[in-house]
């Protein structure tokens, strides 16, 4: 249920903040959501909320895993999508913000030119609705998996390969929450 309001935060957040800032780069660039003028970290709402709902997904699956396959692909899709959707925000996002910033206030760490701020920030745009469109598709699953009746047949156990995969996957998953609620 928690992806409800994360994704209308999202969906403000692009349509409203990024539509805003998004508007006419460079210029437009001045209002993006950091620094003076506008003492708003979206991040400090967006990761620790996503974080938690990153470890949501994942002990729903880990607590579903004994489920038979036609139910168990719907723990599948929240929480792996939100992982895809938090690795795609590190490593597509967070170095445009940066860029887009510089830009924008006149940083001596600037790197890019005016031209090169336009496309960031239409590549951005559309990025961002990928996000939402993969946060839709998680909520969706959730809901769908909340809705039908907890199946009363118990899968067969898995190979002991699949379940040391699933507690490196889940380790891993573990790694990545702490190291990205710590970059807040």
């Amino acid at each position: 249920m928690a992806g409800g309001p994360l994704l209308g935060a999202k969906l403000f957040d692009l349509l409203v903040l990024a539509g805003a800032w998004s508007a006419n780069p460079p210029q437009s660039l001045a209002m993006m959501p950091y620094g003076k003028a506008w003492p708003v970290d979206t991040g400090m709402f967006f990761i620790p909320f996503s974080a938690g709902l990153l470890i949501a997904g994942f002990g729903a699956l880990v607590a579903g895993w004994k489920t038979p396959w036609r139910y168990r692909w719907l723990l599948c899709i929240p929480s792996i999508g939100i992982l895809t959707l938090l690795i795609l925000t590190v490593v597509a996002f967070w170095p445009m913000n940066a860029a887009l910033y510089y830009h924008g206030v006149g940083s001596p760490r600037d790197s890019i030119t005016d031209a090169q701020s336009v496309a960031m920030a239409r590549l951005w745009v559309q990025l961002d609705w990928v996000r939402v469109a993969g946060a839709t598709a998680a909520f969706i699953a959730a809901l769908r998996a909340l809705t039908l009746p907890w199946p009363k047949e118990v899968a067969a156990s898995d190979p002991v390969i699949v379940r040391v995969l699933l507690a490196l996957a889940l380790l891993g998953v573990a790694m990545f929450v702490i190291w990205f609620v710590s970059n807040i």
